[in-house]
């Protein structure tokens, strides 16, 4: 379930749609970045290089695009680079499918100049912020339809998918809650798991924040949401065990908080498991698509996300339950998944999108308090 992907510091500290959210060899010169030259390492859009076709030539002149840390049952990635590598007939090297939004940044470093470092990268909205220096800035052709708030306005980062945190369940073993307090009740007894340690996990971590939203606390100041998960150990419904398809298809973890796409996933392998986001505690968060300064494959680099906000691109991410940043623009186009769009869990409420400054106070109190009111 890709639970270290998303570290605390990453997964939950979103761009703010509301406000809107070892020694390394040397690095390559320019001209020499990758068999797409100069033109494609400099290229801030595909117009810079002729046009998307130039661009295709030159990506696939280059054959290879180096992607890290995206689990192919990750938000339907693996899909999404079979249809990239299948459309455009260029080889995808993926690494670390299980690492972290850091993981990504740090190989970029140990790789620098290598044919093996990454050329693009995933990442939570707090890595991405913290690491600007390291990306290109590029505009894909569909800039136009994401808003203001989920793009750096030069191209150096733009939110690509997120969703909001909810409450999965296995009808079949218990009643459907109807607010995040019934999990509280004897029918819950044993049965309610986190994805993940929340001081290590961003999905776990998300889900503190989210509970404290709705007990009447805030995304910063946690400490409903902490002293909640502290009740329910007490009474026994707290089940720390980390979910995974095994457990949930067994029954072992009948009652998960996650996002709500990874919860959406599991319905197409048990019947019986239904999705809800709580009203009264909409916590969203949104990843960020940034494009290595130093990629080996430059023009590749560029063609990935251009195929990532396409039409295509966007409704592969959301046949995988991510709501993709372009979901409004296309529905009104009528480009939109339509079956697809219409299977998202259904949600209602104000959305709550993290600050970094409020995801940080959240998790310094969260390192001082969650092992000694949970364990």
């Amino acid at each position: 379930m890709r639970t270290l992907h998303r570290s605390v510091a990453v997964a939950v500290a979103a761009v703010t749609m509301t406000a809107v959210a070892a020694c390394s060899p040397p690095e390559k010169k320019s001209d020499d970045a990758g068999s797409g030259g100069s033109g494609a390492a400099t290229a801030t859009s595909a117009q810079d290089l002729g046009g998307m076709d130039a661009l295709v030539a030159a990506a696939k002149k280059e054959g290879a695009l180096n992607v890290i840390a995206l689990p192919p049952t990750w938000a339907n990635y693996g899909e999404i680079i079979k249809a990239f590598g299948d459309k455009y007939g260029i080889k995808v090297n993926s690494a670390q499918p299980d690492g972290s939004s850091q993981d990504e940044i740090n190989a970029a470093d140990q790789l620098k100049g290598q044919d093996t470092a990454p050329d693009v990268f995933d990442l939570g909205g707090s890595v991405a912020t913290a690491n600007t220096a390291k990306f290109a800035p590029y505009k894909v052709a569909t800039w136009g339809d994401i808003a203001d708030g989920q793009k750096e306005a030069t191209g150096l980062y733009v939110n690509d998918y997120g969703g909001y945190m909810s409450i999965g369940y296995d009808s079949a073993k218990v009643p459907a809650p109807t607010s995040v307090a019934d999990l509280l009740k004897p029918e819950y007894k044993g049965k309610v798991a986190l994805n993940g340690d929340p001081t290590q996990a961003g999905s776990a971590f998300g889900a503190v924040q989210a509970v404290s939203i709705a007990q009447g606390g805030t995304a910063e100041d946690i400490a409903k949401g902490v002293d909640f998960f502290g009740q329910l150990k007490k009474a026994g419904n707290f089940l720390p065990v980390d979910p995974t398809d095994a457990t949930i298809q067994s029954g072992q973890t009948p009652v998960v908080f996650d996002w709500d796409y990874l919860n959406a996933a599991q319905t197409a392998k048990v019947p019986t498991w239904k999705v809800v986001v709580p009203a009264n505690a909409v916590l969203g968060s949104y990843y960020n698509q940034a494009i290595n300064k130093g990629a080996p494959h430059p023009a590749a680099a560029r063609l990935w996300e251009e195929f990532l906000f396409s039409d295509e691109g966007q409704n592969l991410w959301l046949s995988g339950g991510a709501r993709p940043v372009r979901a409004e623009a296309m529905n009104k186009a009528g480009a939109i998944d339509k079956t697809a769009f219409a299977a998202l869990p259904a949600v209602s409420g104000t959305p709550v999108f993290p600050t970094e400054e409020q995801t940080k106070k959240a998790k310094d109190y969260l390192t001082a308090n969650w092992a000694k009111t949970v364990g």
